[in-house]
């Protein structure tokens, strides 16, 4: 399948097509719109990307579950890799979903005991766990003689470190990270009435979730091309012999790891059965600085102009949507269209208005409205109720041909 390029080549065309699409719908902002012919291409994509290893869905980046349910319907997805309890038993119960994987421990003692006192959740959810003291969390909200059989995998440390642990490259998640701790792990699970072992997920954030093509940037990118290089050696190596470790005690139902970053070099990894993928089916602009892939911006948000307090600047209504992890500009939404606007230095994107300046103020009235691209994918959906999806007409004109919510819109406020 061919990448749209028309938001590069046509930006007026795309998203100002998308524009009059919401406006003609009636559609106050702000407002999400989905492009389905992007969202069909980065499906595509990664599918192609994966290689035949199945691809599960990271809900976490989308948050919307009828298009969680869509995609999962697809050839090459198999799976949810959750992150909330209730989310987890709210996707196994609502949807249907037989695979539910949390992506994070909890020890979130209500939300737990609802789990565990829902037979039909219990038997789709796996529940994370990296220390045993999570299992005695586990044991005290349901004692095992009282509860079904809990379902468990290990999260074992997909960092790359040196010199002890002095040296760190990934980020900060499971102590799991030799053969012996996670044999010790796996070990104990199995010997301890109530759980069983069922699966192992580890996530290298290193090489999934770290650009390397950024632009002016050449030699930053080689080093880490080469150091993403030698972390996917040092895993494979290190997770083969792991899994084997805990193929010891358990028989394992799947593997999971990597990342939309990192797809094709986790696919090549033997002791891996599914892939996370969650970001790169909305397509957020954190993926254009990636060398290997570039996905099609699914996803976009519409603001209103709702200031003109000089002839320099034009602000917007809300727009604050940040992505996690560290800091910085390249966790800011995008302005791309009208063109030429930017953020002040002062203000960037604000909770409840977001100041813009540069040439393309110059034709903004109040009433207008600004589009911007997210950075990852989770934030913009925790911040909307709904969202228009967006299709083509025989002319090749956007039109919304449907309004679907998000979690938010379901009443849904999870992590």
């Amino acid at each position: 399948m061919t990448r749209p390029t028309v938001y590069v080549t046509d930006p007026d065309a795309y998203w100002g097509g998308i524009d009059d699409a919401v406006a003609r719908a009636g559609l106050d902002s702000p407002v999400l719109a989905l492009d389905l012919g992007a969202l069909e291409y980065n499906i595509a994509d990664l599918r192609r990307r994966a290689g035949g290893v199945p691809i599960r869905i990271a809900s976490k980046s989308l948050r919307v579950r009828s298009v969680i349910d869509d995609v999962l319907a697809r050839d090459g997805f198999a799976g949810v890799l959750a992150f909330d309890v209730d989310e987890a038993r709210w996707l196994a119960t609502e949807s249907g979903i037989t695979d539910v994987l949390l992506g994070y421990p909890s020890v979130r003692r209500t939300a737990l005991a609802e789990l565990l006192a829902d037979d039909v959740a219990a038997a789709r959810v796996t529940l994370l766990i990296d220390d045993p003291e999570q299992l005695d969390v586990l044991d005290a909200v349901a004692a095992p003689s009282s509860r079904p059989v809990v379902r468990v995998a290990i999260d074992l440390d997909a960092s790359l470190t040196a010199l002890g642990d002095r040296v760190h490259l990934g980020v900060r998640r499971s102590p799991v990270h030799s053969i012996d701790q996670i044999r010790h792990l796996a070990r104990t699970i199995t010997e301890r009435p109530g759980f069983t072992l069922v699966g192992v997920m580890s996530y290298e954030a290193q090489v999934a979730g770290l650009g390397n093509g950024v632009p002016g940037k050449a030699l930053m990118n080689t080093a880490i091309r080469a150091i993403q290089s030698v972390s996917m050696t040092e895993l494979r190596h290190r997770r083969g012999k792991a899994i084997a470790a805990v193929r010891e005690y358990a028989d394992l139902e799947f593997v999971n790891a990597g990342g939309t970053g990192s797809l094709e070099e986790t696919a090549r990894d033997s002791a891996v059965t599914d892939i996370a993928v969650g970001s790169g089916l909305f397509g957020g602009h954190l993926f254009d600085t990636y060398r290997h892939f570039q996905p099609a911006p699914a996803l976009s948000f519409g603001l209103d102009v709702v200031r003109r307090p000089n002839p320099d600047h034009a602000t917007c209504a809300g727009g604050g949507w940040i992505a996690s992890g560290p800091p910085g500009p390249d966790r800011l939404p995008k302005p791309v269209w009208p063109q030429g606007l930017s953020y002040v230095g002062t203000e960037a994107a604000g909770e409840v208005q977001t100041p813009l300046q540069g040439e393309g103020v110059a034709h903004l009235r109040i009433g207008d409205r600004v589009w911007f691209r997210h950075t990852k994918s989770g934030e913009p959906c925790e911040r909307s109720s709904r969202v228009a999806l967006i299709g083509r007409d025989s002319s090749g004109g956007a039109e919304v041909v449907d309004v679907v919510p998000t979690y938010r819109g379901e009443g849904k406020c999870f992590l």
